[in-house]
């Protein structure tokens, strides 16, 4: 049986960081989708409605935060897996109750692009799980 593609759309100004993350992705079977910042990031859901939204949270012209926050709204009852990414924690990957800053996962800058992918996964895996 061929799983179906997951889909992830990334966004992030920095453009190291973000094919850093794409070729991760991709190599683990993801179809992925880029943004450089919140307001493409918006557009770019809209068009390829995601399974998982990656933001970056310090970005020019739309935040990671109000970037979280509107595809949180547009999403309605269907929400993707929205983290936001950032330099400014340093503490590990954590999940908050309810979304905090947009987004229910917060994962630093500095986790291994590997880890983030595998951190992805099992979110995936566990939603899945609740779902059934």
């Amino acid at each position: 049986m061929i799983q179906s593609l997951r889909k992830v759309l990334i966004i992030d100004d920095d453009p190291f960081f973000l094919k850093v993350l794409t070729d991760n992705f991709s190599d683990n079977g993801f179809t992925v989708f880029n943004a450089n910042d919140g307001i493409e990031g918006v557009k770019a859901y809209l068009e390829t409605l995601p399974d998982v939204v990656i933001s970056d949270l310090v970005m020019p012209r739309m935040g990671g935060v109000s970037t979280c926050i509107e595809i949180g709204r547009l999403a309605g009852d269907n929400p993707p897996l929205i983290v936001l990414l950032t330099s400014m924690f340093q503490e590990t990957p954590h999940e908050h109750a309810a979304p905090e800053m947009g987004a229910k996962f917060h994962i630093p800058k500095s986790t291994r692009p590997v880890d983030i992918v595998i951190i992805i996964e099992q979110l995936l895996e566990r939603g899945k799980y609740l779902q059934s």
